[in-house]
Parts: structure tokens; sequence; C-alpha cells
């Protein structure tokens, strides 16, 4: 059999059929089943039932389609050597030499709390991949397209003669890499269907099924390169935001506003005092503040570091209101970040020239973001997302001599939340829910308790103050208490606990201990 073929079946039809008339004024027979033949045939394009090659119809329900020695024979056979050419010819099998194949994502056909397990397993391809895994094996012989925006390279490639082996081998990587993405999506729906409360369960070898969502001009340099990926299924969070106006994201301009919508949804308990506003500058919080209106959160926030929010990343917890984008004016912003916006409100940011302005989906309590992934020289560290829970306020221990008032325990309560947000070693001072000042980052606490206390200045005095690990030694409590400082929250746990207590009486400041730490690298 001499005829040239070439078998369609894709679930992504974009451009499939000015692709498949160029392959048939090429000379090829086109193959194809199911929905794919049908629009094919409608288009004007004569088509070959697979059923009609294989002499066996589709069986169990579509289950067996294309599994059958006769296109598998096709596919892999390697035309360099005689014996291959020798069985496909007597055995009549037909040469398959282009497969555009594409796999209807796994994610978008089964949705978590809607569909069955025994739905979402009926619903696994299992043709698709193992054709389009068998062309890429043998693509020094098969052309193999997964992706429709190659259709027209290959095809104008083809037209004047044939497809170098160079491009068929990016052809075949970017197959395997498509199928690999398919069986990570099925993985991660499996693991959380058979996992504990959907976490992670550090498999032996884990998939993580990323896809492009975007391709910054660079990362964190301009000589770096960068590309920004979604999760598998994953339509909520910074990655998937909606840029409603602004120029074009950058590498830093997703990680920041990452770090700021964190912070906002964070805070976003709810009840009386439900409005939170959050400012980023580096992935740290230097403004927030929770109050009963927007625009006074806003304020508050500002009024926490108004120097270092300049060029910063706000993020809020509400629909972003008319009169709290009015006060944000004449303050240059790179990115605000909020779940909506206000008509009046987009109206006036819209005259913010650089400005880029996100609207975000919030995450369900399904979502999968409960797993932090780091790459490091030879491999990667996983490990499950920080938390602070609710319950840790309720296992304050009070550990000086002078109890804590109930203003000083919401403060604390307040500053021990925020600094979780703060990278190590952190502290934060916090008075009546706004954040003051903050140490961030440093190689000894003390240091991060003189840049906190410096920062908030006069605000400082009555203040509560966070550290994200216990205090080596009394010095940092001493420091706190020159600047005012009235309370202290910390996870306790030093050899010198004893001494540090022993300050925070001597000075007669209020101290509880968490036994949780929350560091943030």
């Amino acid at each position: 059999m001499s005829t040239r073929y070439a078998l369609i079946s894709v679930s992504d039809r974009t451009g499939v059929l000015e692709f498949a008339r160029v392959l048939a004024s090429c000379g090829f027979g086109i193959l194809s089943t199911g929905g794919t033949a049908a629009a094919l045939r409608d288009g004007g394009i004569a088509v070959t039932e697979v059923s009609d090659i294989t002499g066996a119809p589709e069986i169990l329900d579509g289950r067996v389609k294309t599994l059958h020695p006769t296109i598998h024979g096709g596919i892999l056979a390697r035309r360099d050597v005689q014996e291959h050419a020798g069985t496909i010819d007597r055995l009549g099998i037909p040469h398959i030499d282009v497969v555009a194949n594409n796999l209807y994502p796994f994610t978008a056909q089964v949705r978590r709390g809607e569909t069955t397990l025994q739905d979402a397993v009926e619903l696994i391809d299992i043709g698709g991949p193992a054709m389009t895994r068998a062309a890429a094996k043998n693509h020094e012989h098969v052309v193999v397209v997964v992706d429709p925006d190659d259709y027209v390279r290959v095809g104008e490639m083809l037209s004047v003669g044939d497809v170098p082996l160079s491009e068929r081998t990016r052809l075949a990587l970017k197959a395997f890499q498509h199928v690999a993405h398919y069986d990570a999506a099925i993985a991660d729906y499996l693991r959380a269907e058979t996992s504990a409360d959907g976490q992670f369960d550090f498999p032996a070898e884990p998939t993580f099924g990323y896809r492009l969502a975007a391709r910054p001009r660079y990362g964190e340099n301009p000589h770096q390169s960068a590309g920004v990926y979604a999760s598998p299924g994953s339509s909520t969070g910074i990655v998937n935001a909606e840029l409603l106006h602004g120029i074009e994201m950058s590498y830093l301009n997703y990680y920041d506003a990452d770090a700021a919508w964190s912070v906002a949804q964070g805070f976003a308990d709810g009840g009386d005092n439900s409005h939170v506003a959050a400012i980023v500058k580096h992935a740290n919080p230097c403004g927030l503040a929770v109050r009963k209106s927007q625009p006074e959160a806003w304020t508050d926030a500002l009024a926490g570091d108004p120097v270092s929010a300049f060029g910063g990343i706000v993020a809020f917890n509400h629909e972003l209101q008319a009169e709290t984008a009015s006060e944000m004016a004449g303050l240059l912003l790179d990115v605000i970040v909020a779940p909506s916006y206000a008509t009046e409100a987009l109206e006036i940011l819209r005259k913010r020239r650089r400005t880029r302005v996100l609207k975000v989906r919030r995450s369900g309590a399904a979502a999968s973001a409960d797993t932090e992934i780091r790459t490091v020289s030879g491999g990667a560290l996983v490990q499950s997302r920080d938390v602070v829970r609710p319950e840790e306020r309720d296992g304050f221990n009070v550990v000086s001599q002078v109890a804590p008032t109930q203003q000083q325990l919401d403060d604390m309560w307040f500053a021990w939340r925020a600094c979780r947000f703060i990278r190590s070693n952190a502290i934060a001072l916090a008075k009546d829910n706004a954040l003051v000042g903050i140490g961030a980052g440093q190689p000894n606490r003390v240091t991060s308790v003189e840049l906190a206390c410096r920062v908030a200045g006069d605000d400082a005095r009555g203040s509560a103050m966070a550290s994200d690990a216990f205090f080596p030694f009394p010095d940092g409590i001493e420091l706190a208490a020159a600047n005012g400082v009235t309370s202290v929250v910390q996870p306790g746990g030093s050899i010198n606990d004893d001494a540090v207590i022993a300050a925070a009486d001597d000075l007669g400041i209020a101290m509880v201990f968490t036994g949780t730490r929350h560091f943030y690298h």
C-alpha cells in the first residue's frame, strides 16, 4: 500500500480544516475518527475512517478505536529497516507519516465535586496518548503535531519538500510534554480524590502538570528568561488574573502581586472590620490595615510606611470602590489587585498609564494551592503551605507577670498573623488592626527589631510586636521596650527563654508564647 496517510484526531479543532487541506494537496490520504472525521467531511475533505482501514469497528463504547496493529504498525514501522517495510507491505498496513492529535484537557472534562470517580475514569483517553507517543517515538519517520500553532509551519515545510529532523525532534518533544501534562492532570485529580483532605502526600514520583500562562519579557533581571505557569485545572489566583488595564505584567509583578493578594486574603475574616488593604514592596507587606470602610483601610495601610509604598503593589479583599480609587490618586503603584472593580473606580484607574489593574478570582475550598515547590541544585524542595490557624490565638500562653489587656491581645493577634507574610528574620509591629512597622530578611533578629521600630517611629509606642521565631537573647525585647512597645508575641522555645521573660517582666511588658513558628525564607 503506497499511499501516504495523515491520521487526524483532535479535540482542539483550531486550524485543523486548513491543515487537512494542505496535507491533502501534498498527496496525503486523510484518516480520522468520530467528531474529527465529521468536521473534516463537513469542510469538504475526503476522509477515510480508521475502521475502514483496520476492518475492525469501534468497540467497548468507543474505548477501542485506534488501538489496532494496522494503525500502530503504520505509525511505528521504521522506513529504513527492510524487515519493517516488508512486514507492513505484506500485511497491507498503510504508511502513516503524519499524526495530528491533541487530547481534550482532562481538567476541563472533570469538575471536582461534580464528577464521580467512576465517571472521571471513563473520561481518561487511552488511544490518543498511545498513538501520539508512538508517533513521537518514531519521529525520524513520522511527523507528530499536537499544537495547532504548528500547523502552518509544518504545512509549509511539507508543501516544499519534507520536515527536517531537527523540526521533527522539536515536535516530538512537544508531543511527549503534551501527553505528560495530560497524565499529570489525571494524577492530580486522583491524588485529591484519594488523599486525606486533598493534601499532597509526597509520592515517590510526583508530577506537576503546569501549563504556560504567560511569557514575561524577562525574569528577575533583564538577562534572565522567564515563564509563568498555571497549575492543572486552576482558574484562580494571580497567574490566572485578568489584566483590565495597564502594561504587560513582569516576572516580579506576578511575584509581588501574589504576595499582596495572599496577605489580603489572609486577613479577610469577614464581620464588621472586613475591608483589607495590603501594600507590598519586594514581597514584604509594608502597609496593612483592616477597617470597616475600604477608603479608611487604604489610608491607614499607606500610613504604615508611605515611603516604601511608592512603586508598590496593593491588594484588596473586596470590590474596589470609586472613593478608594480616588484616595489612591497621586501615588505611583505598579499593580492594583482586587476581586472586582466598581465601574467608576475602573474609570479612575484607567487614567493611570502604566499601572496594571488585575481582577483575581478567589480560590475556593478545593483549590490545590496547599503545596509549595522551590528548586534547589539537583532537585526541588516540596512542603505544605504555612498558614496561621485561628486556634493559635486560643493557644496564646501568657508567660509574663503582666497580663495583656484585650486590646493588646487583639494587636498581638494581628501582628502574629502579619508576621507570617514577612521574610525571616521577621518582626511586625501592629496597633489597632494596622501594621505600623516591619523588620524583614535580616541575619539577626535584633536588627529586624531595630528596623521595625525605625519605620514605626512614634507609632511604635503602645504597639504589639510579633516575632516569627523565638528571641535568642533579651536584647530584642529591651530594644522594643526602649521604643515604646508594650506587648510581645513569639513562639518561645529558646534555651534563654527564662532570661527573655525576666527582661519582659523587668520592663513591664506583656508577653505570650504561641508554641508555633512561622519562618518564611
